[in-house]
């Protein structure tokens, strides 16, 4: 349990820190600001679905208030213990403020959620009181856990793979072998460990795993995604598979120290933009009753709210409020959940000062990156937001990483056959130097994927040339238009062999540029088995099979399940006992003689026209001469390839061709067969890497 320091806590006043709710042995000390308030009850419940409280205990502010913190203890007070706030003040939205003493509040700090079987947004957005149908804080003991030993993993970004994936959707469908109670769980996760060991990747990236409201979407739909946050400290409780109000904490501890006993590290996408709370007439759920123009934006007519995130309102993160209360969240998860690193939806937003404008050194990413207990933590942004604000290659200080959506774009429209896009690939494949040069930063800095949850999936991408998203209600009209994707000559589903083998063969072209470039890359649940979403690009509402993970494809694709295991067991150069050789390919490719050629050796076409180019490495430290050929042209072309000097022992070997069929298509790096002839032939719309030894390398 937590000390509270200062002053004996016997006289029941309480203390203003810390904030949120602290055990000490003989009870609890509760802490919330509210600038504004007239007066805060503290609420305890028996139940989470109690119509009423089993305790109200009025905070006397002459008493119970030190400057904007509102506090008491409370002696008697145990973990499990559900509690909430009602404050009164001043009902006036054309200046910005909204308390309403009928609702009931989470705790900004809460811990825990209690979720009630009633819980019901709609009831919450009524006028008047809606106890029973109020999500609720629990009291927990944060350091009541043994961790065995466990600490946060600190892998190297060098050697560092990203598996994209949502909890629920990882194991809920049926066919997922994972026990009925267990599936869509934290703990449904931790039973499909091996399987994500035996990929190969080294870190999963959980979707949103704060507490979130699933009510917050269209009629007769859920919010699957979970970027709908009313907490930023508790665990989302329905991923839990246990009932008791403490579940969901224990249960995530659960899945992070057995993802850290088998060498893989967790990362959050973290969503400190906005809340479920949403515009002006959204619901009173915790923030806006307790102090609405503290933890908002709010436009010009104060009544409504600056909606840079699309979702109704944005999070006022450069308020010291705010600042501190993001800062503290993230050193939770760290401390107290044991977590890897963050990554930051639509983080650019978090450069927007009260005004709404980007400030050039904003408050809060500096405490982010200058905060020593995050020090060691991994920090990626999605360095843009959705009100047009694009920070790719100017984000944040020496510590962030970013989603580089370029590499995204330009990857795909090479492959696609998109004209100027030629020169555009050769800088992403080296770690974009052009958009991340001028920083001197380390190829780590650019997260190089070319699919995420927000758009089509891999198969989809090479299998559809419009979205279809009618199943969200939207008539199509949501989802991104600009999808750079090729349908290979049928849209959706084929039973044509020769498009199949077309697509099979653009999945993983697609899958080696991301693996073998330079940066840190990240590959989204499924794609390695080619899940499709039946072409729906923005699935945040479908919590069905359009975006659980379907475990048939493992052996329908299996072919490009090894494919991607090759791939990533070479990339690490790791052998599946997690023994290490040294250095990554990744570092030594970044360290390497490089020289770029065309189908003609030192020539490479950088016109708009052209569809291919080869890429020459000198990898000193292994050995080797790799020779990289892309052909995204629709027909085969003969490339030279550099004559090997006497001191090499050569021949020529090939390691990846994805215009042969498996397993031909990768090879073992160490089985690659040899082959002679000054050219190599690459198939239309193939990759193929090659290598040749130096010495008596093997």
């Amino acid at each position: 349990m937590s000390s509270i320091p200062g002053r004996a806590l016997a006289e029941r006043e309480g203390q203003s820190y810390p904030l949120g709710a602290t055990l000490v042995p003989d009870g609890a000390n509760f802490s919330v600001f509210s600038r504004g308030a007239a007066s805060v009850e503290l609420l305890l419940f028996e139940q989470q679905d109690d119509s009423r409280p089993a305790r109200v205990i009025s905070l006397d502010p002459a008493v119970n208030r030190t400057y904007h913190y509102w506090h008491a203890f409370v002696p008697g007070v145990r973990p499990g213990q559900i509690y909430g706030y009602r404050v009164s003040g001043p009902w006036d939205p054309a200046n910005g403020i909204r308390f309403d003493s009928s609702k009931v509040l989470l705790d900004p700090y809460g811990r825990a959620v209690a979720v009630p079987n009633g819980y019901s947004r709609d009831a919450i957005l009524k006028k008047g009181e809606s106890t029973a149908a109020a999500m609720k804080s629990v009291v927990v003991d944060s350091h009541a856990y043994d961790w065995e030993g466990d600490v946060p993993l600190k892998r190297p970004s060098s050697r560092t793979v990203i598996y994209e994936m949502h909890v629920r959707g990882f194991t809920q469908h049926p066919n997922s072998g994972v026990r009925d109670d267990l599936r869509g769980t934290y703990a449904g996760l931790i039973e499909k460990i091996p399987y994500l060991r035996q990929l190969g990747i080294t870190a999963v990236e959980l979707l949103p795993v704060f507490q979130f409201d699933s009510q917050d979407a269209p009629l007769g739909l859920v919010n699957y995604w979970g970027y709908a946050p009313v907490s930023f400290f508790a665990p989302h409780q329905g991923y839990s598979s246990l009932r008791d109000p403490l579940g969901p904490v224990d249960e995530f501890r659960d899945m992070v120290k057995a993802l850290h006993r088998g060498g893989i590290e967790v990362i959050l996408d973290v969503v400190f933009n906005h809340t479920a709370e949403g515009d002006h007439r959204g619901p009173t759920i915790s923030f806006r009753g307790f102090d609405n123009s503290t933890y908002y934006l709010l436009e010009s007519d104060r009544s409504r709210y600056a909606n840079y995130s699309g979702t109704g309102n944005t999070l006022n993160a450069n308020n010291p409020i705010v600042r501190r209360m993001i800062l503290d969240s993230l050193r939770y998860w760290v401390q107290q959940m044991h977590v890897d690193g963050f990554r930051f939806d639509l983080a650019s937003i978090l450069a927007r000062d009260s005004s709404g404008q980007p400030m050039l050194n904003p408050p809060v990413l500096w405490d982010i990156e200058s905060d020593p207990i995050l020090a060691g933590a991994k920090i990626i942004a999605e360095a843009w937001d959705a009100a047009g604000l694009y920070q790719v290659g100017s984000f944040g200080g020496d510590s962030w990483r970013e989603w580089n959506g370029r590499f995204r774009d330009d990857v795909r429209g090479f492959f696609r056959g998109d004209e100027g896009s030629v020169a555009l690939v050769a800088d992403r494949l080296l770690g974009s130097p052009q958009i991340y040069g001028h920083e001197e930063r380390e190829a780590e800095v650019s997260v190089n994927f070319v699919t995420c949850h927000d758009g089509f999936t891999l198969n989809d991408l090479v299998s559809y040339n419009a979205k279809h998203n009618e199943a969200n209600g939207e008539s199509n009209r949501d989802g991104a238009n600009d999808n750079r994707s090729w349908n290979c000559g049928v849209e959706g589903p084929t039973a044509d062999a020769v498009v199949d083998a077309l697509r099979n063969r653009h999945v993983k072209n697609l899958i080696t540029c991301t693996m073998l470039s330079l940066g840190m890359p990240m590959i989204t649940m499924g794609d390695e088995v080619r899940r499709t979403q039946h072409g729906n690009n923005n699935a945040y509402c479908q919590d069905n099979e359009t975006s659980w993970f379907d475990w048939s494809l493992i052996s329908k694709h299996a072919d490009v399940l090894r494919f991607v295991k090759l791939l990533i067991e070479r990339r690490l150069l790791r052998n599946f006992q997690d023994d290490y050789e040294g250095e990554s390919l990744n570092q030594w490719l970044r360290e390497s003689n490089k020289a770029w050629h065309g189908v003609r050796l030192n020539q490479p076409d950088w016109s708009n026209w052209s569809h291919s180019v080869a890429l020459g490495a000198e990898i000193m430290q292994e050995r080797h001469f790799v020779h990289w050929i892309l052909n995204a042209y629709w027909e085969p072309l003969d490339f030279e390839l550099p004559e090997l000097s006497v001191e090499r022992s050569g021949p020529w070997r090939r390691w990846i061709d994805t215009g042969l069929d498996s397993p031909e298509d990768i090879v073992q790096w160490q089985d690659a067969p040899p082959f002679s002839g000054r050219t190599y032939k690459v198939g239309p719309h193939s990759v193929a890497v090659l290598y040749a030894p130096l010495g008596n390398s093997s």
